[in-house]
């Protein structure tokens, strides 16, 4: 009942605006047809949050946002909770709502701690001053409500990874630092570099990705709990930096482990080919993680390396960023040490999977060795001669004896052959 209430509501007030439209030269007062926009905005002041959501996902996006604009303030927050993602996309698209996909976080220093505001629309930028905006997830409407609102335009995450080597770290004429670098996610059984674009502009950084990464919610804790952590947007920047490093670490200790453990399958006693295949493809996924692991301190010597080049660190920040370096360089030797025992380790299993096809091999050997002397028999007792020299011996004895024979000579050139390999114990 309501919805068709609204829609008779709507119907009248573009009716009546169409024809104000009509007769500009009216000098009658103008606005009369706001009058449905008042009865509209004081029937949904009598309605609860759950009965408008309803009745805004029934509505054409004209008319959504329509309605949407004779909404309480107040009332806002709530009806977004309530509304789907496709609603709130809507409103998002022509409003300064940011789309349901999008997480923006606001930090700024409260008694030397990070204290965290969601963002939810350009305006709840207003009366903060943050330190640190990190978008995750923010489409190209919503980098350009926020890049607007800073007087900034962010790039796209995705794009990143065409850009060349060289260009990735630079400095706009206006003094805004652009750092292009890739960040360590480490899942189980997946493993991979995540763009991260990085815009420090009035000592705010900005940080720009598509999904969460561990290593930004690690430096979000610690900058919540202990006070004087961080002091403006550059000692973020090197904390994230920092904080990479130790998850690089991290997940290098994890590859020691794993290797480890592949390491007592392959110098046991036995190996199946199933096992072996099992471990060739654990090895390759921990060589896999090494080389991203490798990469990525890599990108981040090289971010740190333009930051120093460039003077744009302070005496307490280059030293800092120094110590980043040594810990990258110490990782370079376990990274190389962990690419020798993925070597060791292929080229064992791969010998494993040669020593059981040679054991296939041999026992075919054998078996060839074996009726290689009853081919022959039996080859001379189909002659007709066979049959001349028994013809006085009934055929069913005859074949019989000539059975046992070639068994006889089985049996004995086996005997001959496991004597052999008796005496020649390491030619097996």
């Amino acid at each position: 009942m309501s919805l068709h209430i609204f829609q008779d509501l709507l119907a009248k007030h573009r009716h009546e605006e169409g024809t104000v439209t009509r007769q500009p030269h009216d000098p009658v007062e103008s606005t009369p047809h706001k009058r449905y926009l008042i009865e509209l905005r004081s029937y949904l002041s009598k309605l609860d949050s759950a009965e408008i959501a309803e009745i805004l996902e029934a509505l054409s996006p004209d008319d959504l946002l329509l309605v949407w604009g004779e909404i309480d303030e107040s009332r806002v927050d709530d009806l977004l909770d309530e509304v789907s993602d496709t609603t709130r996309d809507i409103l998002a698209s022509r409003s300064s709502y940011l789309g349901s996909s999008c997480v923006v976080n606001a930090f700024e220093l409260a008694q030397g701690r990070l204290s965290q505001t969601t963002i939810e629309s350009v305006e709840d930028l207003e009366g903060i001053s943050p330190i640190w905006v990190d978008l995750v997830g923010a489409t190209k409407a919503d980098r350009r409500k926020i890049g607007q609102y800073f007087g900034l335009e962010f790039p796209d995450p995705e794009e990143l990874t065409d850009i060349e080597s060289s260009a990735r770290f630079y400095v706009e004429n206006e003094g805004e630092i652009h750092l292009h670098s890739d960040f360590l996610l480490d899942k189980e059984g997946e493993s991979r570099n995540v763009p991260v674009a990085f815009i420090l502009f009035r000592d705010i950084l900005f940080s720009v990705r598509e999904e969460e990464l561990p290593v930004f919610r690690l430096q979000r804790l610690r900058a919540r709990i202990q006070a004087g952590y961080v002091s403006d947007g550059m000692d973020m920047l090197l904390d994230l930096y920092a904080a990479d490093v130790e998850y690089s670490a991290d997940a290098l200790e994890e590859s020691y482990t794993a290797l480890g453990n592949v390491g007592k399958k392959v110098l046991s006693e036995r190996m199946s080919d199933e096992d072996a295949a099992k471990t060739l493809a654990d090895i390759a996924e921990e060589e896999d993680l090494n080389g991203r692991i490798r990469r990525n301190v890599l990108d981040t010597r090289r971010a740190l390396a333009f930051l120093i080049r460039r003077k744009l660190l302070s005496s307490a920040q280059l030293e800092d960023a120094q110590q980043i370096m040594r810990d990258i360089e110490s990782l370079d030797g376990h990274t190389a040490f962990l690419f020798d025992k993925i070597n060791f380790l292929m080229d064992s299993t791969v010998g494993f999977i040669n020593i059981n096809q040679n054991r296939v091999i041999y026992r075919l050997t054998v078996l060839s060795v074996i009726f290689m002397p009853l081919n022959v028999i039996a080859g001379i007792g189909g002659m007709s001669e066979f049959s001349m020299m028994t013809k006085d011996i009934p055929w069913p004895v005859s074949y019989a004896i000539f059975t046992i024979g070639l068994i006889l000579v089985g049996w004995i050139t086996y005997y001959i052959l496991k004597k052999f390999e008796k005496r020649n114990p390491v030619r097996r």
